[in-house]
């Protein structure tokens, strides 16, 4: 049985752009998708700190310091806004035994100030 864990967290980042015209996905800096460890294309949820909407989309590399919600996804973020980023893996049991997902904590320009891997909340038997 496989069950799914969060893989890692961009937490409070700030919307820079919301462009409606291009065809979807999420533009994340390059910086902070290394830093979380994420894929070009991965599945991504997107949390509005401002108005609650909560999207699924994907990720695309955007220039430094962006993060920009592309397409459809645009109706819901406007620049300023907080978002938290949070991709997740499945996996065995034996292995949501020791994952630790990376959590990417950034400034209001969206520089990386902290990445850490979570403490195991959770015991599964």
């Amino acid at each position: 049985m496989n069950i799914e864990l969060l893989y890692c967290k961009i937490h409070r980042a700030t919307v820079t752009e919301a462009n409606l015209n291009y065809e979807g996905s999420i533009s994340i800096c390059p910086t902070l998708i290394d830093a979380a460890g994420l894929h070009i294309n991965q599945k991504i949820d997107v949390l509005n700190c401002n108005n609650g909407a909560r999207l699924t989309t994907y990720v695309i590399k955007g220039s430094q310091g962006q993060i920009c919600l592309n397409g459809a996804a645009a109706r819901h973020a406007q620049p300023g806004d907080l978002v938290i980023l949070a991709s997740y893996a499945s996996m065995c049991l034996e292995e949501a035994k020791s994952h630790q997902p990376k959590l990417v904590f950034v400034d209001t320009e969206n520089r990386i100030k902290t990445v850490k891997e979570a403490e195991q909340a959770n015991t599964i038997s």
